[in-house]
């Protein structure tokens, strides 16, 4: 991984994940751990209501996670119950954590490659429905973000599996002084319970 990323994330102190978070968390590694014995490629898309903070944050973080914990075929996705765009803040603060950036258009939705590793592919982010391509249309896990996309959204066409990993969105701070640290704060909680998630995840030894 790029240095920057990899002193980042060894960073994150994964006694800030609280109890309480551990249990919410719980139900992500296990279906991990399913996949990997069944042998079947794992598909996780984050979804909030405008693909716009959180679920890019738990999109990048996850699969940031998998590379870091050598999991293997694991595809993160993200979208929303709308299209607007991937806000520039949220892109900021991944640059603040180390991320390498290429902005690829300047349209109202612009498309982002968010790369945290020089040999991999990068991840290419842009604002988008949770059922529009490139995200599955089946056999994957709908990770809900945000508590207006988890009761817009009682069901989720294609996935096998609904996971509630709900946070506050940065989105309270726009324009005030205390932007840059919340959307720092934001992005260093996902990434730790990112981290602490894939990290209960035996990929040699697992029992389900």
């Amino acid at each position: 991984m790029i240095s920057e990323v990899t002193q980042y994330f060894e960073a994150l102190d994964l006694r800030e994940v609280s109890a309480e978070r551990q249990a919410i968390l719980q139900p992500l590694a296990h279906y991990i751990s399913t996949k990997i014995q069944a042998q079947q490629p794992i598909n996780l898309t984050f979804i909030c209501t405008h693909n716009s903070r959180r679920s890019h944050l738990g999109q990048v973080w996850a699969q940031v996670a998998a590379a870091y914990f050598g999991i293997k075929n694991v595809s993160s996705f993200s979208g929303g119950t709308e299209a607007t765009a991937c806000n520039y803040r949220t892109i900021a603060a991944f640059e603040r954590a180390g991320l390498k950036i290429n902005k690829l258009s300047e349209k109202e939705n612009p498309v982002y490659e968010i790369r945290f590793d020089e040999l991999t592919t990068p991840i290419v982010a842009f604002s988008k429905v949770y059922d529009q391509a490139p995200n599955p249309s089946s056999g994957f896990a709908a990770i809900m973000t945000c508590d207006q996309a988890e009761a817009n959204c009682p069901f989720i066409p294609g996935a096998e599996k609904r996971l509630p990993i709900m946070y506050i969105d940065p989105k309270v701070a726009d324009d005030t002084p205390d932007e840059v640290a919340t959307y720092d704060a934001r992005c260093r909680q996902i990434a730790t319970e990112m981290k602490w998630a894939l990290g209960q995840v035996n990929v040699t030894n697992i029992t389900v």
